[in-house]
């Protein structure tokens, strides 16, 4: 089914952040396909609300760890619509190991969290080059824990922080034809932190986060979205950029005026 909308391949496009993307992209001139790994009903919802938007959309089930998976994602959305102008690497995974519990950590964890969330990317990227036309765009879905130092545990940070890597060295490597960038939240507001976590937990966690932030807040799914929508702009000039969409947690709140004052 040749196209001639846009066409672009979410990877964890059945939930949160990717799922917010797929339907923003659906009301824009996009054509989705939607990978999950676990989340069959969610991306079936996703799909029901892209073609309502006008968009074609299909849901294809994948874990991004497999290469031959990632092979196929890409096969799909080209023999549907016959090109791929954007992907956005946001399936992602982690443990919920308290950094200062290292003992905790095992191999295992690591091996699974990288294979997600650092390997994964560079299998998508990999994949899909080949079908992408100059003006193309790949955005992944990275985190402020590769650049803090903190996160849920050691094998999510360091993933994330060689995800980081990955798309600057991905930015260079497919320049010019292809841009690349990542897009880096603090915490988001939704299932997947508040399952992690727990309810007490989460809502501690995120008044924590809110507290430190420069605007007093955390991110929706739909916040961090419209930050990848806006880089897969065809006339986008932007790439090999890591963009914190954090509501201002890394900068950080200024100091009192009282507190200076007092000094």
């Amino acid at each position: 089914m040749p196209t001639n909308r846009s066409v672009a391949l979410i990877t964890g496009g059945a939930t949160g952040v990717g799922a917010a993307v797929a339907r923003m992209l659906a009301a824009k001139t996009y054509n989705v396909l939607i990978n999950y790994s676990r989340s069959s009903d969610a991306a079936t919802a996703v799909v029901e609300d892209c073609l309502a938007l006008g968009a074609d959309a299909i849901a294809v089930k994948g874990d991004v760890s497999s290469d031959s998976d990632c092979k196929e994602l890409v096969r799909q959305a080209i023999a549907r619509w016959g090109r791929i102008d954007a992907l956005v690497s946001s399936a992602g995974t982690t443990q919920f190991i308290p950094m200062a519990d290292m003992d905790a950590v095992t191999t295992a964890d690591f091996e699974r969290v990288y294979a997600v969330n650092t390997i994964g990317p560079f299998q998508m990227a990999r994949a899909v080059k080949k079908h992408m036309q100059p003006g193309s765009a790949i955005v992944n879905v990275s985190s402020i824990a590769g650049l803090t130092g903190s996160g849920s545990s050691f094998p999510y940070v360091l993933s994330k922080a060689a995800l980081n890597m990955l798309t600057v060295a991905l930015a260079r490597t497919l320049a010019p034809a292809i841009r690349v960038n990542a897009v880096l939240p603090g915490m988001i507001e939704g299932r997947w932190m508040r399952e992690g976590l727990g309810e007490k937990a989460y809502e501690r966690v995120k008044d924590a986060f809110a507290a430190v932030a420069a605007l007093g807040k955390i991110s929706k799914p739909e916040q961090i979205a419209s930050a990848i929508c806006w880089l897969l702009e065809p006339d986008s000039v932007v790439t090999g950029q890591l963009i914190s969409v954090d509501a201002g947690f890394t900068l950080g709140r200024p100091p009192s005026a009282a507190g200076v004052a007092a000094k």
